[in-house]
């Protein structure tokens, strides 16, 4: 079993461990002798809940909520704050995350707001969960009107990675997972971009070795990145490659029509397209990286369904667009992916209406 550490720079942060590898769940019996509610939801709950449950002793009580994209929101939140306030949950209590990124997002919400701050743990049982939103303690809700809207930063007590979870996962979840697994190698650099393309059919085919080697590197990448900047006023943005594009496509579709890691991969292709313009990013990447997210059974063009009208009515909303303007993050050569805050809206425009 692999371990990271993300430490913080300030002494009122504390730090906390990732454990990565099989049988990771299993390390919940340090949690022991707390009083905690487990949140779970439909799909994952009936394959884990009950070992979760058992490993944490009889503390522990559970909330399961509906599957889903589409229950990010508000009454799924109000649900878990209920269950809480029923249960009388201390402030020293403890939430547990069982499940993928919407439930580490809402979880971690919940405790991020219970009583002004209660401690949790993430569970992530999805790859995408795994290798990005369980770590650095991002947490939100979605609204109609954009994904992740309203949130808070509330980093978790511990991050428990059990790869052993991924053989009840669903292969298009799985594909969506690789696609946060690309962005990290653009953003870490060739050495990685090389590994992945090199280990391309070990992954598609989920070598157990190899999956695990990926999720570490992604969570390397993240870590160090969270650290230096754990509430994103500088560096830790690089980490929303694609994000901008792939929120408005997710949006724009309806919350759940397109996964998360399926429209961050669209998103991708787009922001590399609009790279080239940009920062003169050398055209042989874009087909390079295009050909290792098909082989992952993932877009890599926009749904006919969604105008550039609307795409850039969604991005001009969304949280990454400040009052300086356009924040987008762009590829000069793969390790070195910028914050570009001049781009023209002309050019935007060009990449939606006229993707390469």
């Amino acid at each position: 079993m692999h371990e990271l550490r993300l430490e913080f720079r300030s002494p009122s942060r504390h730090g906390y461990a990732i454990r990565i590898g099989s049988g990771a769940l299993d390390c919940l019996k340090a949690f022991r002798n707390r009083r905690c509610l487990v949140v779970s939801d439909s799909h994952v709950a009936p394959h884990y809940l009950q070992r979760v449950q058992q490993l944490l002793d009889d503390e522990s009580e559970a909330l399961v909520l509906p599957a889903g994209e589409k229950h990010k929101d508000i009454d799924s939140l109000n649900a878990i704050w209920r269950e809480l306030a029923t249960r009388k949950l201390p402030r020293d209590g403890l939430l547990v995350a069982l499940g993928g990124g919407v439930i580490g997002d809402i979880t971690g919400f919940a405790a991020a707001t219970w009583m002004r701050g209660t401690p949790f743990i993430q569970l992530p049982t999805t790859l995408l969960a795994q290798v990005d939103a369980s770590v650095g303690g991002k947490t939100a809700i979605n609204l109609p009107d954009g994904k992740n809207l309203v949130g808070a930063f509330h980093q978790p007590e511990a991050v428990l990675v059990d790869t052993d979870t991924l053989a009840t996962l669903p292969d298009r979840e799985y594909s969506a997972g690789l696609a946060e697994v690309v962005k990290a190698a653009l953003i870490s650099g060739p050495g990685f971009l090389d590994w992945l393309q090199q280990n391309r059919d070990a992954i598609a085919n989920r070598e157990p070795a190899v999956v695990e080697e990926a999720i570490l590197r992604s969570c390397q990448l993240k870590a160090d990145i969270v650290t230096e900047d754990e509430r994103e006023t500088g560096r830790r943005a690089l980490l929303n490659l694609g994000h901008t594009f792939g929120h408005a496509i997710e949006t724009g579709l309806g919350h759940g029509e397109w996964l998360h890691g399926e429209a961050v991969a669209a998103g991708l292709m787009l922001a590399l397209d609009l790279s080239e313009t940009v920062l003169g990013l050398d055209t042989g990447l874009r087909p390079r990286v295009a050909a290792l997210l098909e082989a992952f059974d993932l877009p890599v063009a926009l749904p006919p369904a969604l105008t550039a009208e609307r795409l850039m009515d969604l991005m001009a909303g969304d949280k990454k667009v400040d009052a300086a303007g356009w924040k987008l993050i762009l590829v000069a050569t793969p390790g070195d992916v910028r914050i570009v805050r001049d781009t023209r809206e002309e050019d935007i425009r060009r990449v939606l209406e006229n993707p390469a």
